[in-house]
């Protein structure tokens, strides 16, 4: 079990395997891991795909992939090793399905754990940290980074990345600020 279609599709060329979501990431998955894999599974809960339009119809043109929508997953089972069922109930029929396959993609959506800075700094409608291109938040000197925040690509060398940045900007940011002044440096 995965949560990461680019860091982990190559690990199963060839083979097959689930995508739990039909969200945008769910579908984004599902097409990366599409040119990679043998066979997609996308299973959603809900009774029809929740992602773009324009998502969906790219998802749909590509051969090797299903679709399944009302469908609760209930069960990722393995032999010990490695995983090798998908159980599913049917929300209509209460019917239960199993789907064979090498590895199962979850991404049916996170929030972030921010709710501790409502009111502190600005958040978006799902709890993201509004961030500008150098890490700064809506409070001077406040910096945040990660996928806790508005940058797009919630991936751990995305996240790295925008620690630097955030880091450095936290840097320059109290150098500024607690430089002494012109008066006071003349005096030394």
């Amino acid at each position: 079990m995965t949560n990461c279609p680019h860091c982990d599709g190559p690990l199963f060329k060839g083979k097959p395997v689930a995508v739990v979501g039909g969200g945008n990431s769910g579908v984004e998955a599902a097409i990366d891991l599409a040119g990679v894999v043998g066979h997609v599974t996308l299973v959603e809960f809900q009774d029809q795909l929740l992602a773009d339009d324009v998502l969906q119809a790219k998802l749909r043109s590509l051969d090797n992939v299903d679709v399944i929508t009302a469908a609760a997953t209930t069960e990722i089972i393995g032999d010990g090793e490695r995983v090798t069922t998908l159980r599913y109930e049917d929300r209509a029929s209460g019917e239960s399905h199993d789907v064979a396959l090498a590895g199962v993609f979850i991404q049916i959506g996170l929030l972030p754990n921010t709710e501790f800075l409502a009111g502190a700094v600005e958040l978006t409608e799902r709890g993201e940290v509004v961030i500008d291109s150098r890490g700064a938040t809506s409070v001077p000197g406040v910096f945040a980074a990660g996928d806790c925040t508005t940058v797009p690509y919630k991936q751990i060398v995305i996240s790295m990345g925008s620690g630097a940045t955030a880091a450095l900007s936290a840097f320059d940011h109290l150098i500024r600020t607690s430089a002494p002044s012109a008066d006071a440096a003349s005096r030394t």
